[in-house]
């Protein structure tokens, strides 16, 4: 099992802060901010992980992180996506570091799940694909992939439609099995031009495989000024109720 964090794209919504800097190294508090993804990922027990970068200042991940082992990763691997082609064309970049038959976590780079992923990972049966959904309210839920379902099963999926069905965001970690690479060769360019995640959990759904976690904990996509200082803010305040060492 290894993890993927998706850490590409040119975070255009944190211009100014983004035009030289990448903006998965921002501080978020006493932390970068992909720190939490690859903490998420680690305190889940996947210590193999491939970091796939974009965007600014690329080399800074390997100079901040090197071989990962400062941050408790077994081994941390790099590559490069050129451009912005959707997470699906992120994903490609990392089949080659998999074997096959092998599963993955892939999350996203500013995301921050604060209660960690671990009892949704320990139960996943390792077979198809597995979501977490979140409640969002209707003002920024067309923001986000929506998904619709019926009982324990996703009956349908939107990528960020304007007018959506439900308020349940599919958030940025997603559990698949080994099909996924086959399935990503056959994702077309969507009307944005780029390989949509959504159309992959699709083919997923299509073959009844696609599971879902309602995420009861604090989430946040840190990628708009408002969300990324409202983490900052939060992991301070929990920083300040931690018991302090004397």
């Amino acid at each position: 099992m290894k993890g993927i964090i998706l850490a590409g794209g040119l975070g255009t919504r944190l211009h100014p802060f983004t035009q030289h800097d990448n903006k998965h190294l921002l501080p978020v508090y006493d932390k970068r901010m992909v720190e939490f993804p690859l903490r998420t990922l680690i305190d889940a027990g996947i210590d193999d992980i491939i970091l796939i970068t974009g965007g600014q200042q690329p080399g800074k991940f390997l100079e901040i992180f090197k071989n990962g082992k400062s941050i408790g990763a077994n081994r941390l691997y790099y590559t490069y996506q050129e451009g912005e082609g959707g997470i699906a064309d992120a994903l490609k970049m990392a089949r080659p570091f998999m074997r096959s038959n092998e599963s993955c976590a892939v999350i996203l780079g500013d995301n921050y799940f604060e209660d960690g992923i671990l009892p949704q990972y320990k139960t996943w049966n390792r077979k198809g694909a597995q979501v977490f959904l979140k409640e969002v309210d209707a003002l920024h839920s067309p923001y986000y992939g929506i998904a619709e379902t019926e009982g324990s099963k996703i009956i349908g999926i939107e990528e960020k439609p304007p007018k959506p069905k439900t308020n349940l965001a599919i958030v940025g970690c997603y559990l698949f099995d080994h099909t996924l690479w086959d399935k990503l060769e056959n994702v077309k360019p969507s009307v944005r031009n780029e390989l949509e995640i959504t159309d992959v959990l699709k083919f997923y759904m299509e073959e009844d495989k696609l599971g879902y976690s309602s995420y009861e904990g604090y989430w946040k996509d840190m990628g708009t000024f408002d969300t990324w200082m409202e983490v900052s803010k939060r992991v301070h305040s929990r920083w300040e109720k931690e018991p302090k060492e004397k």
